[in-house]
């Protein structure tokens, strides 16, 4: 039944590995993307890591007692500690001192600390220690966000193993754009963005993906089925075929950022509600500036927009240089790695706590940007937002630009991009 099999199957595959475009589309730019994806990720843990072990933390012991001064002894023996006494949270808050202590969480140790734990320890079991820490929310959706009120809660229970067993307590509260909110923990939050920067870069990445090889098989089927020959030859101007072509692409680029940004409202609004019920009801996620407001929304699908047409574009150009469906295909397989690498990266990374060197390579990508504004509008920071826009615009229209003339001349019809026998790329044909 399957005669002959064996011959066609190694045709075949010698025909797929001889394919220059097909070898460093699917396998050379995977053992080159995912190395350089898992440098960056190991630089991001050291770099939390050495922020961890220089970290300051704000002490405010209005107790004085000796309960409180071997806790903060304790404290010291862990992590660098600042002690300001005789003010409260909200003085300190207010005063600037945990930026002008370059610190992200401030720990109280309220009045009656040491009281309580002496009643605690001379048998008043039901008596605790409660103190009290504000971690400051940036809301970048980084995966090591919230981490100051995590290693607090951490000393505090290596404070009750080794001191005085399960005596303190520890109540989390946030300090979100300068307010603080009682009883919300930053580390929850943290969740809720991560969650958030999570869903929308998936959702880029197939809809760049999928509207890329769309736009250069509608190019590419035209040339290998000889098509476009007969198009350019009507007397139609050649620049209105090309935008006929990219015009259809931006109705769907637009339709498309409607929808993920409906999709991602809806999305937004489920979390949420579940975080809000979850942590109090008098939690308004809206409020606290948490979801992105109707400016943040409309930057953020212009941001989209523009960045769709600008893949669109660039994968109408790139299959100008292929001879068939299977060579543009592979040609547009070249851009992924600029449109995954971000995506992956920035769903756990704050782009600004990278070095300057690699937050300039991020924002040199255009399609980092909108993963960069789904962020940025959280956190009001619009300006980032409007420049990325005007980036990816210029970019586009440079593109544009190229598709153009490539159009106005024979090229579209002989641009050839091909391999020599060495592997070196040859310049495009006419």
């Amino acid at each position: 039944m399957l005669k002959g099999f064996t011959t066609i199957l190694v045709k075949e595959l010698k025909e797929l590995m001889r394919d220059p475009k097909i070898l460093v589309g699917m396998i050379v730019l995977p053992l080159i993307m995912f190395p350089v994806l898992g440098l960056v990720m190991g630089y991001a843990v050291q770099s939390a890591q050495e922020q961890a072990q220089k970290a300051t933390l704000l002490v405010v012991d209005n107790d004085n007692g000796n309960w409180s001064t071997l806790f903060v002894r304790y404290v010291n023996n862990s992590m660098n500690a600042i002690i300001l006494n005789q003010t409260t949270p909200q003085t300190a808050v207010a005063e600037g001192l945990l930026q002008h202590y370059n610190s992200t969480t401030l720990v109280e140790i309220p009045a009656g600390f040491s009281a309580n734990l002496s009643r605690h320890s001379a048998g008043e079991l039901n008596i605790t220690g409660t103190i009290n820490v504000y971690s400051v929310f940036s809301g970048a959706g980084s995966i090591f966000s919230g981490f100051g009120g995590a290693v607090v809660s951490s000393i505090a229970t290596g404070f009750n193993r080794a001191v005085a067993p399960d005596v303190v307590s520890v109540y989390q509260s946030s300090i979100i754009k300068g307010q603080i909110q009682e009883g919300v923990d930053a580390s929850v939050l943290s969740s809720l963005m991560l969650s958030q920067s999570i869903a929308l870069p998936i959702t880029i990445m197939i809809m760049l993906t999928y509207a890329m090889q769309i736009a250069a098989t509608s190019v590419a089927m035209e040339k290998e089925e000889k098509t476009l020959e007969t198009l350019l030859t009507v007397p139609v101007d050649r620049f209105a075929i090309l935008m006929g072509k990219v015009s259809s692409t931006i109705i769907v680029a637009g339709v498309a950022s409607i929808t993920v940004l409906i999709g991602y409202n809806y999305m937004l609004g489920s979390i949420t509600g579940g975080i809000a019920g979850n942590i109090g009801s008098s939690i308004d996620m809206v409020a606290l500036g948490l979801v992105p407001s109707v400016w943040g929304y409309t930057l953020l699908g212009i941001s989209l927009f523009f960045t769709l047409l600008s893949a669109l574009a660039l994968a109408v150009v790139m299959s100008a240089f292929s001879e068939n469906v299977r060579g543009a295909q592979a040609m547009v397989g070249y851009i992924y790695p600029l449109i995954f690498l971000p995506a992956m990266a920035l769903i756990y990374l704050d782009v600004t706590s990278m070095p300057l060197a690699v937050q300039a390579i991020f924002f040199a990508i255009p399609y980092s940007h909108p993963i960069i504004a789904s962020k940025a509008v959280v956190t009001g920071d619009y300006l980032t937002v409007i420049l990325g826009i005007v980036y990816v615009a210029a970019f586009t229209i440079v593109i544009m630009y190229a598709a153009s003339r490539l159009f106005a001349t024979e090229k579209i019809l002989t641009a050839k991009f091909r391999f020599g026998k060495r592997g070196k790329a040859k310049e495009p044909s006419d």
